[in-house]
C-alpha cells in the first residue's frame, strides 16, 4: 500500500502505481489497462537477460492463472519525482521467488497519469 502521497498530483500518481500493483497481484487484466498506457514500453532484464515485451503480450501472460495471495506479495513505492506533467517513479517488488526493482515512468494523459515505460531488474530468491 502507498502511503506517502504529498499532493493531489501525487496521490494521483501513487493510485496508477497501485493500480500496477493491484493487476498484478490479482492478475487483472482492467487494473493494468488502466495502469499503462498503450502504446507503453516494457524493457528490463530477467537475470542477465534482456527482455522487450509488448505491453499487450505482458498483460495477457500477467493475468494469466488464478489471483495471487496478496499477503505473500509486498510492493513498495520508494519514490516519485516530478516535472510538470511528466513523473519519475522507483518501486520495488518483493515477491515469494522472485525481486524486481522498477522504474516507471509516468506522463500526464488528459486528466489522468498513466505508466508510458517500465524498466525493470528481476532476480530469483533462493529458497
Amino acid at each position: 500500500m502507498l502511503s506517502f502521497a504529498q499532493s493531489d498530483v501525487d496521490a494521483a500518481i501513487s493510485k496508477t502505481v497501485q493500480l500496477y500493483f493491484d493487476g498484478m497481484v490479482a492478475r487483472d487484466s482492467a487494473k493494468l489497462e488502466a495502469a499503462f498506457f498503450p502504446q507503453a514500453r516494457l524493457i528490463g532484464y530477467r537475470g542477465d537477460v534482456l527482455v522487450v515485451t509488448p505491453l499487450a503480450e505482458w498483460i495477457q501472460s500477467t493475468a494469466m492463472g488464478a489471483p495471487r495471495e496478496p499477503s505473500q506479495y509486498r510492493n513498495e513505492l520508494k519514490s516519485i519525482r516530478r516535472v510538470g506533467k511528466m513523473a519519475f517513479v522507483e518501486a520495488e517488488l518483493n515477491w515469494p521467488t522472485r525481486y524486481y526493482y522498477d522504474y516507471l515512468t509516468l506522463l500526464e494523459v488528459a486528466g489522468v497519469w498513466k505508466i508510458v515505460h517500465k524498466s525493470w531488474h528481476e532476480r530469483s530468491l533462493d529458497k
